[in-house]
């Protein structure tokens, strides 16, 4: 006699509760990152909230690469982050590889943000708030795409 638990083809909630949760979290980063943008864009001081870590981390040289300001590359790692999971009940690809692919943009995202918040630490000395969101927003969509690529292949 089996003892296991088989699931059935409708017991999907944690899958969907990760899904929409990742899907949170990717529009909160595009906002974080469009801030950091308009702020980088503007000089508008008054967006730091008081915090001068803000405005040295966001115009220093390690603030863009090739001319383009990192959160440029930030919105488009949460777009696709956002687009994968739009598409992925709709298309079979990207059913099949969407989490597989959530989880490459994110972790390539930690590592990213590892540097960027080392350069921050020990080379700019100072922090931005903003950017310490997106570091975490992106860890945490790393962590719940492993979640879901166990969760799926548990399934």
């Amino acid at each position: 006699m089996d003892s296991s638990i088989t699931p059935t083809q409708n017991d999907k909630t944690g899958s969907t509760f990760f899904y929409w949760v990742t899907f949170t979290l990717a529009c909160l980063g595009v906002l974080d990152a469009t801030y950091l943008l308009i702020f980088k864009l503007t000089g508008n001081n008054s967006m730091c909230l008081g915090n001068g870590g803000c405005h040295n981390v966001n115009f220093s040289v390690y603030s863009e690469i090739g001319g383009i300001p990192v959160s440029v590359f930030g919105i488009i790692a949460f777009l696709a982050i956002m687009g994968i999971l739009l598409l992925e009940p709709r298309l079979g690809i990207a059913k099949e590889n969407g989490p597989l692919a959530i989880f490459g943009i994110s972790l390539g995202g930690v590592a990213f943000t590892a540097y960027l918040t080392w350069l921050e630490i020990y080379v700019i000395h100072a922090i931005c708030p903003f950017c310490v969101a997106s570091a975490v927003i992106i860890g945490l969509i790393l962590i719940l795409a492993i979640i879901r690529l166990i969760f799926d292949t548990a399934h």
